[in-house]
């Protein structure tokens, strides 16, 4: 492995470490699921809005591309307010592990998108997952809407990581991060007035944060939306959508070893759902295994046609 892509991998699981704090933050903050993914979209657009202004870059999209970027903004906003949802539902580490199946999506979504061909083991690595999953299911069944919520969730964030794999190569990654903020803003806003109607109760909306509120606001905004997701559309440049995807398996361990120091008891599982979780993982240890293979029997191919 060369400098530059270590680098990368490095950079990768950095991300993933900060995406892992995330639920946690959601359990920190008082507000509710969709006024959190409200603000923080809202406060992560402000930020590069005012980096562009400042340093006086162009801020202009190609019209084709616009609309595109403004809808991977609202599966955006859509895939946050299931995840934090998830976790209010149920537990930070119960969502962490459902967020976990997002490469079994993938390995399906990718080809399709870029019309390439199924590779077999990528499958089977999603069906590893798949498997981890039911363990969890069997073992924590008094979490199943929680649990559920972070698969879709998890299934929202595939659709969106293939979307950005393509837009990628055509805009620089704070310019793509600035609109997709913005159109998860403007998503959470549209869909207050159904949130508000069928499911925040007689409270209504919560659009008051607390002075805690806005602290953890501002670290979830500025490091792990501004920085964080920044970061990870930039590595998409160089590393594959399955990769990038199959790394984020890596926030269940980092998520729940963080909860778990953070919330204590109430954070703490069965046996069944760590054994879970670590077939899950297994994915993520094998992934490497099974490319190195397919690569190097894909170029004794190659060799043999020419």
């Amino acid at each position: 492995m060369n400098s530059t892509s270590a680098k990368d991998y490095l950079m990768l699981h950095l991300v993933v470490l900060i995406w892992g704090f995330t639920a946690i933050l959601g359990l920190l903050i008082s507000i509710p699921a969709v006024e959190i993914v409200f603000y923080r979209t809202l406060i992560a657009s402000g930020i590069l809005g005012l980096f562009f202004l400042l340093r006086k870059r162009n801020m202009r999209l190609p019209k084709e591309d616009f609309w595109k970027v403004i809808g991977t903004g609202a599966l955006i906003g859509m895939h946050w307010i299931l995840f934090f949802g998830a976790a209010r539902v149920a537990t930070a580490s119960v969502c962490l592990a459902g967020i976990a199946t997002c490469s079994l999506w993938t390995a399906f979504l990718e080809p399709m998108v870029n019309k390439s061909q199924v590779k077999w083991y990528e499958v089977m690595l999603g069906l590893i997952v798949l498997l981890g999953l039911y363990v969890i299911f069997r073992f924590e069944f008094e979490h199943w809407e929680g649990l559920l919520m972070a698969v879709a969730s998890a299934f929202l964030g595939a659709c969106f990581t293939v979307s950005n794999g393509l837009l990628t190569k055509k805009h620089s990654a704070y310019l793509l991060t600035f609109y997709e903020m913005a159109g998860a803003c403007a998503f959470s806003v549209l869909f207050m007035p159904i949130y508000a109607y069928y499911w925040a109760g007689e409270s209504g909306l919560q659009l008051i944060p607390t002075a805690a509120d806005w602290f953890w606001l501002l670290v979830l905004s500025g490091i792990c939306t501004v920085y964080a997701f920044s970061v990870s559309v930039e590595l998409m440049k160089r590393l594959s959508v399955f990769v990038i995807n199959l790394s984020v398996n890596m926030e269940p361990v980092y998520g729940i070893a963080l909860a778990v120091l953070i919330f204590g008891e109430k954070e703490k599982m069965t046996e069944g759902f760590y054994f879970g979780t670590l077939i899950i993982l297994a994915s993520v240890a094998l992934y490497p295994v099974f490319n190195y293979v397919y690569k190097k029997r894909k170029n004794k191919q190659l060799l043999r046609v020419q």
